[in-house]
């Protein structure tokens, strides 16, 4: 999960987190991130394959900004997303 320039968050899953938050703060990739970055990352966790990751990337763009903003309270505990 990356906080935007603008306050907003945005989750999204990749296998080379330092490749895609270097695209996000290019510009490129996600259309949402190229008009509110640059991004900085929040919160990670890792999962064991793609399958596994949508999963909790679904779940987690279900929870409310308070509650995402708690999960980024504990993000000593997380990984990045794969």
């Amino acid at each position: 999960m990356v906080r935007c320039a603008n306050g907003s968050l945005y989750t999204g899953i990749t296998n080379n987190l330092a490749a895609r938050i270097a695209d996000h703060n290019a510009g490129k990739g996600a259309k949402y991130t190229a008009a509110f970055g640059p991004v900085e990352l929040v919160w990670k966790k890792r999962k064991k394959d793609r399958s596994a990751a949508s999963v909790l990337e679904a779940a987690i763009k279900k929870l409310t900004r308070k509650e995402k903003d708690a999960l980024i309270g504990k993000r000593g505990t997380g990984y990045f997303l794969i």
